[in-house]
């Protein structure tokens, strides 16, 4: 059988390519080159994502540039998304005069789609080229999807930088690397009383608009949430360069904004008849070890260290003094932020006491 030079390409190389954008510029432009006129093309795909639902490419012809969009997924357990909805059509058939083509690239109302458009209306053979693209595209994009599904699945679980870790080093305990941070631990106050008094539906809504809070001001402000331990978080602002100012500034500005997000959320609860929820965060600066701990065949990627022991029980002492934000002398001396002394603490299993310091109210 003598295949296409862009059918061969699909058997023998598309599977390399290095994301779906590429996949689909290379699949248009080789289809161009095959005598297929196009003026553009999409490539949907789902995707396993907390909110995403499906991401969608989009070539133009004229520039080969390719843009994306996504379709958020319905909220709740159980619920799930598919690519039933536009797909890139509106914005294929605004492209050109055409006809806007598409094809199922493999049963199931998941399925990738891949969607044409040309100057005019395709002929019967036009059609059937694209159609048997479509056809041979079904084991590259299998391929890319799998890449896709890992890659989304560890940093839904794990953060970006910590999924790139893992999909970048060998899957060995004790594997890792010591690397200097802002560290931040906060946890939610009367968790326990609230789990008590609310059916589970309730408590698992009040969990999720405070880690939405918390994790929201923590990623807009480049950091990761290394893990979500019962109703605490434990963050991390790597220091990237020779100084650790701006990791320090960036967890002092996720924290203001967590606060003001929190104060948000109390106002709302308050409409609801619902009590309001307060926390309590910590802020140090210090060394960890972040990589693999655990059993020799069940692994965790987290940071440990004497620091994560002190921001820990630094927390700890936010509901004993009163306040919601506590600072170790370690991050304190390396801001330019006013802080407010609390004097030196002795905490709970370190052997230092720890000079504290708290930010100015409101």
């Amino acid at each position: 059988m003598q295949l296409s030079p862009t059918l061969t390409w699909l058997v023998d190389a598309a599977s390399a390519s290095p994301g779906a954008d590429r996949f689909l510029a290379e699949l248009g432009t080789r289809l161009i080159e095959d005598g297929v006129p196009l003026a553009g093309g999409a490539l949907t795909l789902a995707v396993p994502h907390p909110i995403v639902a499906r991401r969608t490419w989009l070539w133009r012809a004229e520039n080969g540039a390719v843009i994306e969009a996504v379709g958020f997924a319905p909220a709740g357990f159980g619920a799930a998304g598919d690519l039933s909805g536009d797909a890139g059509r509106s914005w294929l058939a605004g492209l050109a005069g055409g006809a806007v083509h598409e094809d199922k690239v493999s049963p199931g109302s998941d399925g990738p789609m891949l969607g044409w458009i040309g100057p005019q209306p395709f002929t019967q053979p036009e059609s059937d080229r694209l159609r048997d693209a479509a056809r041979f595209a079904a084991a590259p994009l299998a391929a890319l999807s799998a890449r896709a599904t890992v890659t989304a699945a560890l940093e839904a679980y794990l953060g970006k930088r910590s999924a790139a870790r893992v999909l970048t080093g060998p899957l060995r305990r004790e594997v890792g690397e010591t690397i200097r941070a802002a560290l931040l631990f906060a946890d939610l106050r009367g968790f326990t009383a609230l789990s008590e008094a609310e059916p589970p539906a309730a408590v698992i809504a009040a969990l999720g608009a405070w880690f939405d809070c918390i994790a929201g001001a923590v990623h807009a402000f480049g950091g990761e949430v290394l893990k979500f331990i019962g109703d605490g978080v434990l963050a991390i602002f790597p220091v990237t360069g020779p100084s650790p100012r701006d990791a320090c500034d960036a967890a002092l500005r996720a924290i203001a904004s967590a606060q003001a997000g929190m104060a948000h959320l109390g106002d709302a609860r308050r409409e609801q008849g619902l009590p309001p929820l307060s926390f309590g965060v910590a802020l140090h600066l210090g060394e960890i070890l972040w990589g693999n701990v655990g059993a020799a065949d069940r692994l965790d990627f987290t940071a440990i260290g004497p620091a994560v022991n002190l921001v820990s029980r630094l927390e700890g002492l936010c509901r004993p003094l009163g306040r919601t934000v506590l600072i170790s002398s370690a991050l304190a001396a390396e801001t330019t932020t006013k802080l407010i002394p609390l004097g030196t603490r002795t905490l709970r299993g370190i052997a230092s006491p720890c000079a504290v310091y708290t930010v100015p109210d409101g």
